[in-house]
């Protein structure tokens, strides 16, 4: 027998392993918690108490984008840990796994098992980004797309026959809905790559869609809505192109993203005409990722972006840098690195955006540094808002109302005698206002994001993006409120939004969301789930009436 042979390139592990220990240390510096995850807290928490996968007990609604993240947190819930602790620091460790099975996938891709050494060319560009730092963490399913994206990438490259690899290529739509995208590239790249049979071409297909398929016969059915709540109310099928290029000027501008995309096309492109910077790559599997990165960001610009900066198009970012994330060392590659890394040094020390802890001048926000100031906190993993007195002030009115139980419905400047539930809280920060509202109480937003009524209400203009639904507060007292109403409110209108709910797709929405799960209701739910996804009703009551109670007509 002859002894194994040791590997010639002992630094080559430690070249990929590299990027995802930067991404630790850089995330762990920068360690936080956001609002809109501790909307997945709600919800888990619900899950465990035996409430069912709901934000507010009573009212079947799915606030979850991150199908996958939700039941991961649940999972680590059930022993007992800490769910906030894990999404945080479990977001930490996905997105250094995805920074490790990304460098694993292009040292495969471009060298076999073994070859020379390597150079961390494309991991350079998200390790020297904030945002990247920001959303390693932020307790939202971003650590979790950015191990899937590098995971199944990996599959693509060194299992493209596998029935395993097309179950996990079809994980996409579970890890986020706009995720499908790059699932059905990937797919794609995967029959183009293997070449099956019509028999193994529809056990891949079985294979891919089992999961997905049979979540979304069960949120139909459930929720009775084909997507997630925010999607609903964020319009997720919108064309606004205008202010989505102004999200990707707010990202691409103040990073100079274009300089180190000069800097790979001038290696990349030679190669059509004979001067390779390295050896030959299987060309579906370096295109995919390329493919599916281009579709993602087209989609983020065509939705109109997001109030948190850079956070939409960070895993476009990591699908387009996936084919060059490691490079073998040539003299081409390593001239590049050097640029690529000069490029990196200056961004990670002085690059940043101009409104670094507030909201920037088109309403998108550096979401970290609004937490940060807010909560008068380094890391800001719990919600004190010390440094923020109004929101301080609601969560210690909400907190005395529940311990004294005494029937009260919060809006956003009164509170109200009388609700149902007993503790009621109308509020725009949700993941706040989700922390505070005791779990048989109802967390409503007039946003939306977890509230069915004003998910489905009319669009208003000039809003910040992502915060456009705002559901009146005639509406939220008709709905919740059992007592006098606010001084001010108009009993008029009160009385027209009433009616208004007992009026047509409105009656059908409170029946689909709030009548116990019966075979029959589950059923009712899958049948009308396309229509009821696309109904819509006017923000003023009195319009409404006229319009779902049928009043005027001949």
């Amino acid at each position: 027998m002859h002894a194994p042979v040791r590997s010639r390139q002992p630094f080559r592990p430690f070249v990929c392993l590299l990027p995802a220990l930067a991404v630790v240390w850089a995330g762990y510096q920068r360690r936080w918690m956001s609002d809109d995850g501790h909307i997945y807290v709600r919800t888990v928490r619900q899950v465990l108490a035996g409430n069912g996968p709901v934000f507010n007990a009573g009212e079947r609604a799915e606030a979850s984008t991150g199908t996958l993240w939700q039941w991961l947190l649940v999972l680590a819930g059930l022993p007992g840990v800490d769910v906030v602790t894990a999404a945080v620091y479990g977001g930490l460790l996905l997105t250094a796994a995805g920074f490790a099975l990304a460098a694993w996938g292009a040292a495969r891709l471009r060298t076999g098992p073994s070859g020379g050494p390597l150079l961390p060319l494309g991991a350079l560009v998200p390790l020297a980004l904030p945002p990247v730092w920001d959303f390693a963490t932020s307790g939202l399913e971003t650590g979790l797309a950015t191990c899937w994206i590098a995971g199944a990438w990996l599959l693509l490259v060194v299992r493209p026959r596998a029935l395993g690899t097309a179950f996990v290529l079809g994980l996409g739509p579970l890890v986020r809905p706009d995720l499908a995208l790059v699932s059905a590239v990937f797919l794609g790249a995967q029959w183009l790559s293997a070449r099956p049979s019509r028999r193994g071409a529809l056990a891949g297909a079985a294979a891919a869609g089992a999961l997905p398929v049979a979540y979304e016969v069960f949120r139909m059915g459930y929720y009775g809505h084909l997507m997630p709540l925010p999607g609903v109310t964020k319009e997720a099928s919108s064309s606004l192109w205008g202010r989505g290029a102004a999200y990707l000027a707010d990202f691409a501008g103040p990073y100079l993203l274009w300089l180190p995309a000069l800097f790979v096309l001038a290696a990349v492109l030679p190669a059509r005409h004979g001067g390779r910077p390295g050896p030959a790559v299987p060309l579906v599997p370096a295109l995919a990722p390329v493919v599916a990165g281009a579709l993602c960001w087209a989609y983020v610009v065509k939705v109109g972006g997001d109030f948190m900066h850079a956070r939409m198009f960070l895993p476009g970012l990591l699908l387009l840098v996936l084919p060059v994330f490691v490079v073998p060392a040539t003299r081409a590659w390593t001239l590049t690195t050097v640029g690529v890394g000069a490029w990196a040094l200056v961004c990670a020390a002085s690059l940043r955006i101009p409104y670094e802890g507030l909201i920037g001048p088109r309403g998108v926000a550096d979401e970290r540094g609004v937490y940060v100031r807010q909560n008068a906190a380094a890391h800001p993993l719990r919600h004190t808002f010390a440094g923020f007195r109004g929101n301080a002030a609601y969560a210690r009115e909400v907190r005395h109302a529940a311990h004294v139980g005494a029937p009260a419905l919060f809006l956003a400047r009164t509170r109200v005698e009388g609700a149902a539930p007993a503790v009621t809280g109308a509020y725009a920060t949700l993941g706040l206002n989700g922390t505070v509202i005791p779990l048989d109480g109802a967390a409503l937003d007039p946003i939306g994001l977890a509230y069915p009524l004003a998910a489905h209400s009319e669009r208003i203009a000039h809003a910040r993006v992502g915060h456009d639904k705002r559901l009146p507060d005639e509406w939220i007292v008709a709905d919740r409120g059992t007592g006098d109403l606010p001084p001010g409110m108009d009993p008029a209108r009160v009385a027209a939004a009433r009616r208004a709910l007992g009026c047509g797709p409105l009656a059908e929405l409170r029946a689909a969301t709030r009548e116990p799960l019966t075979a029959g209701r589950f059923l009712r739910n899958v049948g009308g789930a396309l229509e009821r996804t696309a109904f819509r009703f006017p923000n003023d009551p009195v319009r409404a009436e006229r319009e779902l109670c049928g009043l005027g007509r001949p």
